[in-house]
């Protein structure tokens, strides 16, 4: 059985590997497929498409898009096969960068206010593009403030911490419609990480499926067994396509490994048909 990784992240967005670095990573790998997936942003494609070689894994271009989930708080969407060409889902996603850059100093502010400054400048020269909150914890860590990024998010940066700061996002049905309009398959991205009730999750599936949804990403490095075949199941009843990915940073993330996530993953090849005919559909 070959593997697939379908959710991935690079220097385009708070990965470590360049994105033909990391199309390089997966070949090594021995994947059978891969797709970067960036945070709000397509800016890596070119670069991840034009490294594809005979006889290497199959690049799948593709993108993260962080919505707001209903009740609050991030829930995201994973395109896969999308036009990056496409003017709606480059419109919609430059929206997106406006307000992470609207939110950066605000969260630097944050920093400064409780002794610990750290500046944009020092965290855009991190980032080398475009800025998030990975890029202050690693800021952080560098002038020893934390031991490791995890403290820093822990302390500082994640939701409700001292120095978070809330940001506009796109509904789902947003996401769903600039996903779909650039060609692309919109999935619902490590479900279980939600933390909701299954028959409550079954019915946020649902509603999402109404507006254009056409995959669940059931198999993911920090789902176990039973929430995989709890998805796998629910995907199957609601006639949805069934995903699966890393979640791969790099070393930023260094327990999750590129096609294996944390050791256990295996999202098999043969997702790939279902997913294609889902997408042609």
């Amino acid at each position: 059985m070959k593997l697939i990784d379908l959710h991935t992240h690079s220097t385009a967005s708070d990965g470590t590997l360049s994105p033909a670095g990391l199309a390089a990573e997966a070949a090594a790998a021995g994947l059978a497929a891969v797709a970067l997936t960036d945070h709000d942003t397509v800016q890596g494609l070119p670069e991840f498409l034009s490294a594809a070689a005979a006889g290497g894994p199959e690049l799948v271009p593709g993108v993260e898009i962080s919505t707001e989930r209903p009740g609050g708080g991030p829930m995201h969407l994973l395109g896969l096969w999308v036009d990056h060409h496409e003017k709606g889902l480059q419109e919609g996603l430059a929206w997106m960068q406006r307000v992470r850059a609207q939110r950066n100093p605000k969260i630097a502010a944050k920093l400064k206010d409780m002794g610990l400054a750290v500046s944009m400048e020092e965290v855009a020269a991190l980032a080398g593009g475009q800025v998030g909150r990975p890029h202050f914890a690693q800021a952080l860590v560098n002038k020893g403030l934390v031991a490791n990024t995890a403290e820093a998010f822990n302390r500082f940066l994640k939701r409700g911490a001292p120095a978070y700061v809330e940001k506009q996002r796109l509904s789902p049905g947003q996401a769903i419609g600039l996903i779909r309009g650039a060609g692309g398959l919109p999935v619902l991205a490590h479900p279980a990480l939600l933390d909701m009730n299954p028959a409550v999750l079954a019915e946020l599936v649902q509603k999402l499926q109404g507006q254009g949804l056409m995959g669940l990403e059931a198999y993911y490095s920090q789902h176990d067994a039973p929430q995989e075949r709890r998805l796998t199941g629910l995907a199957t009843r609601l006639g949805l396509a069934v995903s699966g990915g890393s979640d791969f940073h790099g070393a930023s993330k260094p327990d999750i490994r590129l096609g294996t996530g944390l050791g256990t993953l295996r999202v098999p090849d043969s997702l790939l048909a279902g997913l294609k005919q889902k997408l042609d559909s």
